[in-house]
C-alpha cells in the first residue's frame, strides 16, 4: 500500500479514474437489480459546457452513482439533440466566410456540410462531460438526428396524422425575418423596449368624429381590418356597428366589439391585425375578418400595402406612417413607452407575428391525458410548489404546437405533394400519390421543430418503435432533472408523447433546479461578458470541489449566485479529506497490510460510541436528502459530520493510539476503527465527490475493484447511542468553551490552565472519566470538581451545559495591561456602532443608499453589539 502524496493534486488523479471507470464498463447497467434509468436533457452540438450543465449534471451522476452503489441496474444514458436552428446559422456562418450561401450549395450539400462539421467540431460538451465525471453510458450515446431516431421521429408523425392530430393549415406564428422560420415561445423571449405609443385617429364614416387608436406599431394599421371595443365600454357603444376610413389607405373597416379588449389599455380602442398579431388574429377568428398580410417573410412591407411603403424595412415604413399620420393631422399624440417585445435568441432579431401555412400538431387531447398523469400522482414535480400548478396551468391552456419549420438541417417532415396538391404522408418514401396515383412527388421542405424529436427522447432512445429489451427494462425512466424554463417546451410534450406513445408516463419525478446566476445575482450571458467557464473552475479548484459546491448550493428550485468563496471552502474540504487520509493511511501499520476491509473493533470508550452513532445517523440523513433530492442537505451534513466529528474531534480523541509507536492490540483495534470510520465516509461522499474518494479508497483496506461499485453504507437501528451522543456533545461544549477562554483572555498557547468546574453528580462523573482527554485537548494541567464554584477573584467565568467553568488568571496574563487592551477596544467598537447606528437613524441614507450597504451595516452594527456584550462580560471577570 503506498501512502498518499503530501500535497492534494486533483488534475492528477481525475483524468486517469474516469478513463479507467469507463474502461471497465462500470457505467454500463449490470446485475439483476431494479432498474434506475435517467435520460440526459439532450445538450445542442452547438453546445459547450455551462455552468447549468455542470449543476445538472452534478446531481444526475450523483443519484447514478449512489443508486449504482445501492445495487440498482443504472442506465444514465447520454446524447446530444441536433439544435436545428442553432447548428444550421452556425454553419451558415462558417460558410459566409468562405463567400458562399446555403442556397448556393443546395440542400443536400448543405446538410452534408452541417454533417461534417458535427464530426468535425461538434459534440464538444460530450467530451467536456467526462472531466466532470459524468458516469453515463457511453455505449448508449444517441444523436436526435440518427438513422434509428429518425425513425422513430416519423413514425410518431405519421401515427399523430393518421389519427387527424397533425395538420397543415394557415395559422400565426412567431417568425425570424433574419433566419426565415417559424420559431417556438420559447426561442422568442421577451425583452423590454423603450419606444412609443402612438394615438392615432380613425375617421368615422357619415360623421365628424373620429376614434382614437393607441398603438406600438403604427406600420401594422396598414393591415388592419376592424377596430375594437369592449362590448360594455360606454364611451364607445355608438359606434358599435359603424364604419370607420383606415387612414393612409381609404379603406373601410367596420368598429366590432370584443370582450378581449381591456379598456384601461390607452384609450380603450385597438386596431384590428389578424395577420399580424396573436390575440387580433383570434379575435379575427371570432368575427369572421380578413387576413391582410402587410409584411412578409423578409420583415419587408409587402404588396398589399401600396407602391408608397412596398419593400420597406419594418422600421422604415414605421417612420413613414408616422410622418404621413402627422402631414395628415391624423396623429393625435405620441408618448414615451416601454413594453415587452419578443427577439430571436439565436439572432437578437425581433419577431414578426406573422400569418403563415405550417403543420399544427392538436395537443389538446394528449395534453388531457399529462395533465391527469400528474394530477393522480403518477408523476410528481419537486418542488411541488409552484411546478405542479404552473404545469397545470399551461396544459388547461394548451394551444396547437407548431411543429414545421423552414429549415434544411433537421427532421424533414415525411409528407410528399402531387401535382394536384394532395397530400402523402408514409413511414417510406412514397413512389405515387395515395389520392389520385400521381408519380409526381416534391418532399415537403419544411423540418421539424427540434422540440418535437426531443419530445420522444424517453423512449426513443431505448429503441422505440421496436419492441427492445432496453424499452421493456429502462421505461419508464426515473427522475427527469432540468431547468425551469423549459417545463412547457420539453417536459410537458416529453409526458404528452409518453403516455401517447408507450401509455406510460416517461418519468416518475420531475426534479426542477435553479438557474446559476454570477456572484451578482445576474443571469449570465455572453452579451454581458458574465459568464463562468465550468472548466476553468475545474482547472483552479478541482472538479470534486466545483461539484460539491454546487450540490451545497442546489436549495430547490431556487436560483444560486456563484461565488467563488463557496468553491474555496469546497477546495478547503476536499483538502481535509486528503490530509485526515493521509494521517490515517500513514499509521495503519497492520491494519493496512492485511488489505480486507475494515470492520468495527468493538470498543466500550465513549469516543467510540459516539462516532459510530454519529456516523449512522449521517448514513440516515444522507440517504433520505437523495431520496427526496435535497443535494445541498446531502452536502451539509456530510461537510458537518467529516469536518466536525471526524476530522476535528474523533481523529484527535484517537490519535495517542493510532499514532502510537507500540502495536498492541489495543492500538491496533484503534486503527481498524478509525480506518472504518473512514473507508465508511469515503462510499457516503463518493456520488458527489467521484475522484477524491476513488484515489484514497484504493489506498485503504477494502474489498471490491472500485469505491464505484462498492455497497452504499446502510443505517442501523442498533447503532443508534443516544447516551453517548448526549454525553459526547457534553465534552466537546465543554472543551470548545476552554478553548474559547483561552482565545478571548489572549493566554498564550503554551500555557496551561488550572480548570474549576462545578457540576452535579453524573456530569462530574463523565468529566473524570474523560479528563485525560479534557486536559489533552484544552491543555490543561489539572481538574478540580465540585458541586459549585465559589467565588474567584481574577479569574474567567462561564456556564456551557449546566458546567460552571472558572480559570484562575492570576499568573497567565498581565491582568492590568490586559484591562486597558479590553478597555481599548470596547471604546473602539463603541464608537464604531455610534456612527453605525447614526447611519441607521438617517432616513435619507436607509431610502437612498443601495439595499446591500444598508443590510451590511445593519448586520455589522448587530455583530458590534454582540460582541460590545463579550467584552463586558471578560471585563467583568478580570475585576
Amino acid at each position: 500500500m503506498t501512502e498518499l502524496s503530501k500535497a492534494y493534486e486533483p488534475h492528477s488523479i481525475e483524468q486517469t479514474w474516469y478513463e479507467t471507470w469507463a474502461a471497465s464498463g462500470y457505467f454500463q447497467p449490470s446485475g439483476e437489480g431494479e432498474p434506475y434509468t435517467i435520460a440526459i436533457p439532450p445538450p445542442n452540438i452547438t453546445g459547450s459546457l455551462h455552468m447549468g450543465h455542470a449543476l445538472q449534471h452534478t446531481m444526475m451522476d450523483a443519484l447514478s452513482r449512489w443508486r449504482r452503489m445501492q445495487g440498482r441496474s443504472v442506465l444514465w444514458l447520454p446524447g446530444e439533440d441536433h439544435a436545428g436552428i442553432a447548428a444550421q446559422v452556425l454553419v451558415e456562418r462558417h460558410l459566409a466566410q468562405e463567400g458562399v450561401k446555403r442556397a448556393d450549395l443546395g440542400r443536400e450539400a448543405f446538410e452534408q456540410r452541417v454533417w461534417q462539421w458535427r464530426e468535425e467540431s461538434g459534440g464538444m460538451i460530450l467530451r467536456q462531460m467526462r472531466r466532470e465525471g459524468a458516469s453515463v453510458d457511453w455505449s448508449r450515446l444517441r444523436f436526435t438526428l440518427a438513422p434509428d431516431l429518425a425513425r422513430a421521429v416519423r413514425e410518431a408523425f405519421v401515427r399523430l396524422y393518421e389519427e387527424g392530430l397533425i395538420s397543415r393549415g394557415a395559422y400565426i406564428v412567431n417568425w425570424c425575418p433574419l433566419d426565415q422560420t417559424s420559431i417556438s415561445d420559447l426561442e422568442a423571449p421577451k425583452k423590454e423596449v423603450q419606444s412609443h405609443l402612438w394615438h392615432i385617429a380613425y375617421p368615422v364614416k357619415g360623421t365628424d368624429e373620429s376614434i382614437v387608436v393607441a398603438t406600438t406599431r403604427p406600420e401594422t394599421m396598414l393591415g388592419d381590418t376592424a377596430v375594437a371595443v369592449h362590448p360594455e365600454d360606454e364611451r364607445y357603444s355608438h359606434l358599435i356597428g359603424a364604419t370607420v376610413e383606415l387612414p393612409l389607405t381609404g379603406r373601410d373597416i367596420p368598429v366590432i366589439a370584443d370582450e378581449a379588449v381591456e379598456r384601461e389599455f390607452g384609450t380603450g380602442v385597438v386596431k384590428v391585425t389578424p395577420a399580424h398579431d396573436p390575440a387580433d388574429f383570434q379575435m379575427g377568428l371570432r368575427h369572421n375578418l380578413p387576413q391582410v398580410v402587410v409584411i412578409g417573410p423578409d420583415g419587408r412591407m409587402t404588396a398589399a400595402v401600396g407602391t408608397r411603403y412596398e419593400g420597406l424595412d419594418r422600421a422604415e415604413a414605421r417612420a413613414r406612417v408616422v410622418e404621413d399620420l402627422k402631414a395628415q393631422n391624423l396623429l393625435v399624440k405620441t408618448e414615451e413607452y416601454t413594453h415587452s417585445v419578443g427577439h430571436h435568441d439565436r439572432c437578437g432579431t425581433v419577431i414578426e407575428p406573422m400569418v403563415s401555412l405550417q403543420w399544427f400538431l392538436n395537443v389538446r387531447p394528449l395534453a388531457d391525458v399529462a395533465l391527469e398523469a400528474v394530477r393522480d400522482g403518477r408523476t410528481r414535480f419537486v418542488p411541488v410548489v409552484p411546478w405542479t400548478k404552473i404545469y397545470e396551468d399551461w396544459m388547461e391552456n394548451i394551444q396547437p404546437w407548431c411543429i414545421s419549420r423552414q429549415l434544411w438541417w433537421g427532421h424533414r417532415i415525411p409528407a410528399w405533394y402531387c401535382e394536384n396538391n394532395h397530400i402523402t404522408v408514409s413511414r417510406t418514401d412514397p413512389t405515387e400519390c395515395a389520392t389520385c396515383g400521381s408519380g409526381v412527388l416534391r418532399q415537403e421542405e419544411d423540418v421539424l421543430d427540434t422540440w418535437f424529436s426531443s419530445a420522444l427522447w424517453p423512449f426513443s432512445t431505448l429503441g422505440w418503435p421496436d419492441d427492445t429489451e432496453d424499452l421493456r427494462r429502462f421505461y419508464p425512466t426515473n427522475a427527469m432533472i432540468t431547468g425551469y424554463e423549459i417545463i412547457f417546451f420539453w417536459v410537458a410534450r416529453m409526458m404528452m408523447m409518453g403516455l401517447k406513445f408507450m401509455g406510460e408516463v416517461p418519468f416518475d419525478t420531475v426534479l426542477i433546479h435553479g438557474i446559476v446566476r454570477d456572484a451578482h445575482g445576474e443571469k449570465m450571458s455572453k452579451m454581458k461578458g458574465n459568464t463562468i467557464d465550468p472548466i476553468t473552475l475545474f482547472d483552479r479548484f478541482g472538479t470534486d470541489a466545483v461539484r460539491f459546491a454546487l450540490a451545497g448550493m442546489a436549495v430547490g428550485s431556487n436560483d444560486m449566485a456563484l461565488q467563488e468563496s463557496k468553491m474555496e471552502s469546497a477546495r478547503n474540504f476536499a483538502n481535509k479529506i486528503w490530509n485526515a487520509s493521509r494521517f490515517v493511511i500513514m499509521n495503519l501499520g497492520e491494519a493496512a497490510r492485511e488489505r480486507r476491509a475494515p470492520a468495527w473493533a468493538p470498543s466500550d470508550a465513549l469516543a467510540d460510541r459516539w462516532i459510530l452513532a454519529e456516523l449512522n445517523s449521517t448514513i440516515e440523513q444522507v440517504t433520505r436528502a437523495l431520496e427526496e433530492y435535497r443535494f445541498h442537505e446531502a452536502a451539509q451534513v456530510l461537510y458537518h459530520f467529516f469536518w466536525d466529528d471526524f476530522c476535528d474531534w474523533y481523529i484527535e480523541l484517537s490519535k495517542p493510539l493510532v499514532a502510537a509507536r507500540e502495536t498492541t492490540e489495543e492500538v491496533v483495534a484503534a486503527r481498524e476503527r478509525i480506518a472504518y470510520v473512514l473507508e465508511t465516509s469515503l462510499r457516503l461522499l463518493h456520488p458527489l465527490m467521484p475522484f477524491i474518494t476513488e484515489e484514497i479508497w484504493q489506498r485503504l483496506p477494502h474489498e471490491g475493484e472500485s469505491i464505484m461499485i462498492a455497497p452504499f453504507p446502510e443505517a442501523s437501528p442498533e447503532r443508534e447511542d443516544a447516551k453517548a451522543r448526549d454525553e459526547m456533545q457534553t465534552l466537546i461544549a465543554l472543551i470548545t468553551k476552554i478553548r474559547n477562554i483561552r482565545s478571548e483572555m489572549n493566554i498564550p498557547a503554551r500555557s496551561s490552565l488550572k480548570l474549576f468546574l462545578g457540576a452535579p453528580d453524573r456530569t462530574a462523573a463523565l468529566i473524570r472519566e474523560n479528563a485525560d482527554q479534557i486536559k489533552r485537548l484544552a491543555r490543561v494541567e489539572e481538574i478540580e470538581i465540585s458541586d459549585k464554584l465559589s467565588q474567584m477573584d481574577a479569574a474567567a467565568r462561564d456556564v456551557v451545559g449546566g458546567i460552571e467553568i472558572a480559570v484562575p488568571l492570576e499568573g497567565l496574563i498581565d491582568i492590568t495591561k490586559e484591562r486597558e487592551r479590553l478597555t481599548k477596544e470596547m471604546a473602539r467598537k463603541e464608537a464604531e456602532a455610534r456612527g453605525l447606528a447614526s447611519r441607521l437613524e438617517n432616513l435619507s441614507f436607509v431610502e437612498r443608499a443601495p439595499r446591500e450597504v444598508v443590510e451590511q451595516a445593519r448586520g455589522r452594527h448587530a455583530e458590534l453589539i454582540e460582541e460590545m456584550e463579550k467584552l463586558k462580560a471578560t471585563l467583568a471577570s478580570l475585576g
